[in-house]
């Protein structure tokens, strides 16, 4: 038996594979929970009379946050989708 396939075996048997998943996943979560709070704290801010300059920047970063919630949202899919 090669070196690589014993290392391999090993991993497997312990299960390495699905630890590394699980804390991408954990991860993964977390900065989502950060996005939303960010968003709602956002969209909150748009409901107060602000300046038109400022309103277009808080928009523009409202935007680009649920972006990244959507792709966030996508890779966390996947990675429970590989786990099954």
């Amino acid at each position: 038996m090669s070196v690589k396939k014993f290392i391999e075996s090993v991993k497997e048997s312990l299960g390495l594979d699905e630890f590394k998943k699980s804390s991408k996943k954990k991860a993964i979560k977390k900065l989502l929970k950060k996005l939303r709070e960010k968003q709602n704290k956002l969209t909150n801010s748009l409901d107060k009379k602000l300046e038109k300059k400022v309103i277009k920047e808080k928009k523009e970063e409202l935007h680009i946050i649920t972006i990244q919630i959507k792709k966030g949202e996508k890779i966390l899919e996947e990675l429970s989708s590989e786990s099954k």
